[in-house]
């Protein structure tokens, strides 16, 4: 992973936006579902400062893969509104970042700006950024989307379960953190690399297809 100035840039701008559009995305849903605990917790705004987590942001930089404040929400409130309210909630947040990455592509895949990054610039140029941003919600909208809490795919998934299923996804709902800190640490170090299969190439084959490479 490259740390020079253009990418460091392009990437915590990024990770500004996209987080904070993530979270909003995720309390504007639950309001428009009857619960208004996003809005008391000051979480219906799109200031950056209430959303970004300092050491989740910090490990997206570095490492790739991080996290912002999760939004509190009552699911009780939501599921007497609607009973796929819960779902609706966790999924904006994803599906947000899915549309800001296909925003980011449409200028790259009509030609309108170029995305090489001058050598020796301190700045991303514009289609650097761009591509950057396309990136980096992409792989938001797929890391979210995978089956473990505290990752909104968890909800999303547990939702479509035969009711019969729930005991066992409270069982592993327990260690699932334990086995994302797996996935994103440990398992590379140890040539078990299964989220470069789930997460970086669907995000490859997404960006290349977005921008026709």
């Amino acid at each position: 992973m490259s740390f020079d100035p253009p990418t460091i840039i392009a990437r915590v701008l990024t990770l500004v936006i996209a987080f904070t559009l993530h979270e909003y995305a995720h309390a504007w849903t639950a309001t428009r579902f009857g619960d208004y605990t996003p809005m008391s917790a000051g979480r219906l705004t799109l200031n950056p400062l209430s959303h970004l987590d300092p050491v989740g942001t910090l490990t997206l930089v570095l490492a790739g893969f991080g996290w912002a404040k999760p939004v509190p929400i009552n699911p009780e409130t939501i599921r007497r509104n609607n009973p796929a309210g819960v779902m609706w909630v966790s999924l904006a947040g994803p599906l947000t970042n899915l549309l800001l990455g296909i925003a980011a592509a449409i200028p790259l895949r009509f030609g309108l700006v170029g995305y090489n990054q001058p050598s020796g610039a301190i700045f991303p140029s514009l289609g650097y950024f761009l591509l950057t941003f396309l990136l980096v919600n992409i792989t938001l909208f797929i890391f979210n989307l995978l089956p473990l809490a505290p990752l909104d795919g968890e909800k999303v998934f547990g939702f479509f379960l035969p009711k019969s299923w729930q005991p066992a996804l409270e069982g592993i709902r327990r260690y699932s953190p334990f086995i994302l800190l797996f996935l994103v640490f440990v398992g590379p170090r140890l040539g078990f690399d299964l989220l470069n299969k789930l997460v970086h190439e669907p995000v490859m084959a997404i960006a290349r297809f977005l921008i026709n490479r």
